[in-house]
């Protein structure tokens, strides 16, 4: 008879997300060492996790296999997933992600960033500093003799995300 089904079990962890997602950040605080710290946290209704770091000297994927090792093991050891019907991801946030910690932006001050602000508008320029309360981008306006470099202050408050760029 269909309505009659029971809600698959996947539906039910999607409820209990936010309890599971404090309990893995929780287990995973020790676990970070040395200049490695906490980016973000996902979470599939199929129990896989996606766990982000980052370092300030760069997060080297052994150490990311040696986190992810732990954070298993210990996610097994609770029986936070009784089935075991977990997956369980540990990486750095790569290029398609925004920035979102101010640590992140000092990490990469020197390099070229594109800022979204609040109203889709976007800026290029090369990242020269972040404070508390907004970041300062160069650029260049113009070309030839013409061409002068321009000089941004951007609050925090009017950036929707900012996305390091790759030049080739």
């Amino acid at each position: 008879m269909k309505g009659t089904e029971s809600f698959p079990s996947s539906f039910l962890s999607i409820m209990s997300t936010p309890s599971s997602i404090e309990t893995v950040k929780q287990l995973l605080e020790p676990l970070l060492e040395g200049d490695i710290f906490f980016v973000d946290i996902k979470i599939k209704p199929t129990n896989n996790f996606k766990i982000y770091l980052d370092a300030d000297a760069g997060l080297g994927i052994e150490k990311c296999i040696k986190i992810n090792r732990a954070l298993y093991k210990q996610m097994e050891e609770m029986a936070l997933y009784p089935d075991g019907d977990f997956s369980l991801e540990v990486s750095s946030p790569g290029l398609e992600e925004p920035l979102k910690l101010h640590r992140q932006y000092l990490k990469n001050i020197g390099r070229s960033v594109e800022v979204t602000y609040l109203d889709g508008t976007q800026k290029e320029g090369v990242l020269m500093k972040a404070d508390e309360n907004e970041i300062n981008i160069e650029y260049t306006e113009g070309k030839g003799k013409k061409a002068t470099l321009i000089s941004l202050n951007i609050p925090f408050a009017e950036i929707k995300h900012t996305k390091v760029l790759i030049k080739f």
